[in-house]
């Protein structure tokens, strides 16, 4: 029987301030990055003191391997970064050095773009040598990652439903990539498009179905509403529609509390902590509306068995192909 394990992929983030331009370097393959930019995501940690990214998904493989073993699946949980250590190809070359000799292997990003899914898959399959894996390309719509978010959802807005004694409305969000990352040449020409290069790459769409699948899962969600956040400072324009704009409109129809839960994050990091935490709350009370956020996932064990249910699929695909 050839030794599986499991290999979770993650964006990566730096342990230290003096770290960032190193890391933002990683992020955009070498490109420059000018100093202001630097300087104000440097100013965005400093403010939150600290991404805690790399512990809470080093957490999410241990809680998913202790849920494998639990069904019998006696297998490693490994975790490896894009842009920041463990760097993925290490974490792959002492796989195989501890003798892995099939990986099921998935991002902890529910929801890829055809460019992100690449980038990740590359990076494992260039030191995978014989090493067989099996790549899990998206999972938008399992059902225990929609039943996460929910159990993180109904205490959050029945808090704030409680506290203003109306019902509110759900802001569901997920990260914005740039436009060119997701357009192909003129596919679907002439059809109607609701944000730019919808149609040619699944992301924004796995998004919007995962939002709309949490929102059935909480019958308490009545008006919910879908946009895309933290967009980058590279040139070009990013997909939409943002938040503020979109709490610009919440607050033009006279909505005053608001629940923002990110559907494409796993777990707590700057674009949650800084972002949302701090620059979407800001400008919300700018409009006179109060937001409040579910708690993260972090920890969940429903993800935790989501995770695991998925890892089993994909070793046994690698055992039905041997």
């Amino acid at each position: 029987m050839p030794k599986q394990a499991l290999l979770l992929l993650a964006h990566g983030t730096p342990e230290t301030i003096e770290q960032i331009p190193e890391y933002l370097r990683n992020v955009v393959s070498g490109r420059p990055m000018p100093q202001h930019v630097i300087e104000e995501i440097q100013h965005r940690y400093g403010l939150i003191g600290h991404s805690p990214l790399t512990e809470l998904s080093m957490e999410q493989a241990r809680l998913a391997e202790v849920e494998l073993a639990s069904t019998g699946h006696n297998v490693r949980a490994y975790v490896g970064m894009r842009n920041w250590r463990p760097y993925i190809p290490d974490v792959v070359k002492q796989m195989r050095a501890d003798g892995v000799e099939e990986a099921a292997v998935l991002c902890l990003a529910p929801q890829n773009s055809k460019t992100s899914v690449g980038l990740y898959r590359r990076a494992a399959q260039a030191e995978a040598g014989t090493m067989r894996i099996d790549f899990t390309e998206a999972w938008p719509q399992h059902r225990l990652l929609i039943e996460a978010f929910a159990e993180r959802l109904r205490p959050a807005l029945a808090s704030l439903t409680a506290e203003t004694g109306h019902a509110v409305p759900v802001l569901f969000t997920a990260h914005s990539v740039p436009c060119r990352t997701i357009q192909t040449p003129a596919a679907n020409e002439g059809a109607p498009r609701h944000w730019p290069g919808e149609g040619a790459d699944p992301y924004a769409q796995e998004a919007k179905r995962t939002a709309a699948m949490v929102a059935a899962r909480v019958p308490e969600v009545g008006q919910w509403y879908f946009a895309f956040q933290s967009q980058g400072a590279s040139g070009g324009p990013w997909i939409g529609p943002g938040v503020e704009e979109t709490l610009d409109k919440l607050a033009e129809q006279g909505v005053k509390a608001v629940v923002l839960q990110p559907v494409g994050f796993l777990c707590d990091h700057v674009e949650i902590l800084y972002d949302v935490d701090i620059a979407f709350k800001e400008y919300a009370a700018g409009k006179g509306i109060r937001l409040a956020r579910p708690e993260s996932l972090n920890g969940s064990q429903t993800l935790a068995r989501a995770i695991a249910d998925l890892a089993r699929s994909g070793l046994a695909r690698l055992e039905s192909s041997r």
